[in-house]
């Protein structure tokens, strides 16, 4: 009996771990985005531009382009990326907080729904998020 029960919660555990969560499904909160914005003005748009098109060497990080860039990985791969590399003077500085807060910026700037939690600072949890530049529900 002590077999199946573990055999079964492997099974069920493997299932849980399967299951991912989507940008889509509102991972972050408006007064996170909020934050976001702030710090992005102070720390970003000089390089990526105010609307976030773009300027110079600096991609774009809103738009068709964006999305298609980060399509099939995980939010944690995105917040990884902006956390280690940026800002470009200084990689590495901001605090995973405001690292959290202008990726929920990101988000809601392509038009990514928000919801009622906010976005996490810890990579291990974003890893769970799928990024997917088209809305699976449609």
């Amino acid at each position: 009996m002590r077999r199946i029960a573990l055999i079964l919660w492997i099974a069920l555990a493997g299932g849980a771990q399967a299951q991912t969560v989507s940008v889509w499904d509102g991972v972050y909160t408006d007064a996170q985005a909020a934050r976001g914005e702030a710090a992005f003005g102070a720390h970003c748009a000089s390089c990526h531009g105010a609307n976030l098109g773009g300027t110079g060497e600096a991609p774009a990080l809103a738009g068709p382009q964006f999305l298609s860039d980060f399509d099939g990985l995980s939010l944690g791969d995105l917040f990884d990326r902006i956390r280690t590399t940026m800002p470009q003077d200084s990689p590495g500085s901001l605090p995973r907080d405001q690292v959290a807060d202008i990726l929920a910026f990101l988000l809601k700037t392509n038009g990514l729904p928000s919801g009622g939690k906010e976005l996490d600072r810890r990579s291990e949890y974003l890893k769970a998020i799928g990024f997917s530049a088209a809305n699976p529900a449609k």
